[in-house]
């Protein structure tokens, strides 16, 4: 089958990763693109922080936020993984950078 797919960028707190793999399981069999995050820093892969000195952090921190930013630069929409509510920082920037800029926001929990 070809087709047009939606392509849908994840967003949300990576302390999160069961719900991000169940929710990209989902949307990729309702036949969806789904683009996600690179790595899951809060929760399982930690060791890409250690023996990083504070300045490399930062950058490392600031450039992974720039990446996600164009993830959701090639989406048509974007899906938050929001667990009991929770929002934090970087999500609202990735929120009001996706709104700026027409993308369709929707919500694991309403």
């Amino acid at each position: 089958m070809v087709g047009k797919y939606k392509v849908i960028t994840l967003c949300g707190s990576t302390r999160f990763k069961n719900e991000f793999m169940e929710v990209q399981k989902k949307l990729t069999l309702k036949g969806n693109i789904v683009i996600s995050v690179g790595l899951f820093g809060h929760s399982g892969d930690s060791e890409v922080w250690e023996n990083m000195d504070e300045g490399t952090l930062t950058k490392t921190k600031e450039m992974l936020d720039d990446m996600h930013k164009r993830k959701i630069d090639m989406a048509d929409e974007i899906f938050v993984i929001n667990v009991g509510g929770y929002i934090g920082e970087s999500t609202k920037s990735e929120i009001e950078y996706a709104k700026k800029n027409g993308k369709k926001v929707n919500y694991l929990e309403q």
